[in-house]
């Protein structure tokens, strides 16, 4: 299933670099909510994207990146501190953006989270996001992001920027 959805993602990502139009890269800064809070105190990402106008006010594409969520450290009595694993994925997935106006867009990016690190097989990947334009370069951005994994998710809210090149 992996191989599939990487094959896919690579397939989009050469149509788009066809179209020769809005590449991005940024970065992010997320807090877990939910059960990933129990294991993880933040996490930091790269996000990349490229996208092309398909209507008036809406754009789609393909998006990666890389997210690193620091496990916390536990007191265990008798033991001491014990740290959790760093929990790493690489997101895979097709994005759409709607513009709500010149500065404001919505819009989600769905597709699969391969798990990096030992034991973690990853799942599909749902990130919805609120994007504020600074400038026709510059965007900053507030959005959710949930994996599914077998027997529970892992989700965080990320506030981040990215830069058009």
């Amino acid at each position: 299933m992996k191989k599939l959805i990487f094959i896919a993602f690579m397939a989009l990502g050469t149509i788009g670099m066809q179209a020769q139009q809005g590449f991005q890269i940024g970065a992010n800064l997320a807090l877990p909510v939910g059960d990933a809070s129990d294991f993880s105190s933040f996490s930091i990402g790269l996000d990349a994207r490229y996208m092309w106008n398909v209507a008036d006010s809406f754009d789609a594409g393909v998006a990666g990146g890389f997210t690193n969520a620091f496990g916390k450290e536990f007191d265990v009595p008798g033991f001491g501190t014990v740290e959790a694993e760093d929990i790493q994925f690489l997101p895979l997935a097709a994005a759409g953006r709607f513009h709500a106006s010149d500065q404001f867009r919505v819009g989600a990016d769905i597709g699969y989270a391969v798990g990096i690190n030992d034991g973690n097989d990853g799942g599909f990947y749902y990130r919805p996001h609120i994007a504020y334009g600074l400038s026709d370069k510059v965007e900053l951005n507030l959005s959710y992001t949930g994996v599914s994994l077998d027997g529970g998710s892992w989700d965080t809210l990320g506030l981040g920027v990215l830069f058009g090149l």
